[in-house]
């Protein structure tokens, strides 16, 4: 039935963090049986149902609450391959339900003094506090339409508390002097190249200063990953300020899953601090990714969404999450990733809308083999205005061998196709053939529509980027001066 999906937990439900009264508990009890049966409910206190076509995203591994993460497939959930990506089957009931749009808000974060708690009973206390039955038989007076917004507005209310204030509209940044060397050059209307540079498993600045130098003029920003795959490397903060000391403009990498909303909030504020100006926020990789003994698995604190939308209301609104005054508002020029082919190209374009409204400026793909799957994820943006609205920038990497190729498939939201394989296979020198297949799909990307520049991820293979920026004409012979 439409409106009914049983559930399975992914852990066990949340219990209060404080002793209830017995008649608080005892509906808690009920509520924890019930819901838990009916929807996989957690009992985290803050209740999005509605909003999500009546399937609770608390599912998710992840505790997503605002779209799928970018390793999403309509098959099953890359962290547990025994379950359905929970948010694909939201997407594909409101699609049904003709409540697609509804998904567009940006949702806020747990309240977790809520955890454990009954959403049912904060029904009746907002029920009380607009007036009770009055308001209920007063509401059902009214014409259709109105009893509708009525009741949008009632449960509005309730799930967005006035220190989120979440929305489905755009929040493009106010008229302002780029604040980075990247926002200037896409301001200008330049193709740029960015390109991304593994931390070091180590603490020896010279790793990195090492790779800045490689890459210094040849490259308008080069990012710093943030622990990826679960795995411990030099922070990218710390990578960026040696970049920044060292002549290269860094774009500083921040993951949810190592945060919570105090250590993001105060992170932003340090990298400003500090001189950076480029921050791309992202959800992280799962800690079933990384070696063993994994990390907590439990859910994240805040998504690459919450994040986006906090970071732009500190620096537009100058105020944190709490609703205190940041007092010297943070300088940043905000970033998301983009995912061509995770999940489908409809439900992607729907997640980078809501990551553009929120407030991302710029966007960096995930890798790129597949120029026909990226032209029909290019059209779905396109459908949405999103090529208009965000600098779009592709994502391509060179692979070093066929077993380097396997190994990147698997790879939740890569996708490569079997022609990859074939060439690499066949061919003398696997290495050449592969530079010689990003060359070919840098002049196949760099003639779409909406593509403002090139991402390279060649992951502990940088030597290779200056000779790809060279022989491609992305850049002049001579690397660019006055880096």
């Amino acid at each position: 039935m439409p409106g009914f999906t049983p559930g399975r937990r992914w852990q066990q439900a949340y219990y209060p963090f404080k002793k209830m009264p017995f008649a608080d508990s005892t509906m808690i009890s009920l509520e924890r049986l019930g819901k838990g049966l009916a929807f996989g409910c957690r009992m985290c206190g803050n209740c999005l149902l509605q909003e999500t076509a009546f399937i609770c995203p608390m599912e998710c591994p992840k505790g997503l609450r605002n779209g799928p993460c970018g390793g999403s497939t309509p098959e099953h959930c890359y962290v547990d391959e025994t379950r359905p990506c929970i948010w694909y089957r939201i997407y594909s009931r409101a699609e049904k339900m003709g409540r697609l749009e509804r998904l567009m808000e940006v949702l806020p974060p747990l309240d977790w003094d809520k955890t454990g708690t009954s959403a049912v009973k904060d029904v009746f206390i907002h029920l009380h506090e607009i007036g009770g039955v009055k308001s209920v038989w007063h509401g059902i007076r009214q014409p259709a339409e109105k009893r509708r917004q009525g009741w949008e507005r009632f449960f509005y209310e309730i799930r967005q508390p006035d220190w989120w204030a979440g929305d489905a509209l755009p929040h493009p940044a106010p008229e302002h002097a780029p604040v980075s060397r990247l926002e200037e050059a896409l301001s200008s209307g330049k193709f740029v190249v960015t390109a991304e540079i593994a931390p070091p498993l180590s603490s020896n600045p010279e790793e990195v200063i090492k790779k800045v130098e490689l890459l210094k003029g040849w490259v308008d920003a080069a990012n710093f990953t943030d622990a990826p795959s679960a795995t411990a490397r030099m922070s990218s903060l710390a990578c960026s300020v040696i970049a920044l000391q060292n002549g290269l403009e860094p774009v500083l990498q921040i993951a949810g899953r190592d945060r919570t909303r105090t250590g993001y909030q105060s992170e932003v504020l340090g990298a400003s601090a500090l001189g950076i100006r480029n921050i791309l926020c992202l959800t992280g990789d799962h800690p079933c990714l990384g070696p063993v003994p994994h990390s907590r698995k439990d859910i994240w604190d805040l998504d690459a969404i919450q994040m986006i939308w906090l970071l732009r209301r500190m620096r537009d609104e100058g105020h944190f999450l709490d609703c205190r005054e940041v007092k010297c508002a943070p300088q940043a020029f905000i970033g998301a990733a983009g995912s061509p082919f995770s999940s489908t190209p409809l439900i992607q374009s729907l997640r980078e809308e809501k990551k553009v409204n929120a407030g991302a400026q710029f966007m960096q793909t995930q890798v790129i083999f597949d120029v026909e799957g990226f032209e029909r994820y290019l059209e779905a943006l396109d459908h949405r205005n999103l090529l208009q609205r965000v600098n779009l920038m592709a994502g391509l990497t060179p692979v070093r061998s066929l077993k380097a190729a396997h190994a990147m498939s698997e790879v939740p939201g890569i996708k490569i196709p079997s022609s990859v394989f074939t060439r690499l296979e066949s061919a003398a020198d696997p290495k050449e053939e592969s530079v010689q297949m990003t060359l070919e799909l840098i002049q196949k990307i760099k003639a779409l529509p909406g593509v403002h520049g090139i991402h390279f991820m060649a992951v502990g293979w940088e030597s290779i980027v200056p000779r790809l920026i060279q022989e491609s004409g992305l850049r002049l012979i001579e690397p660019l001066v006055g880096h």
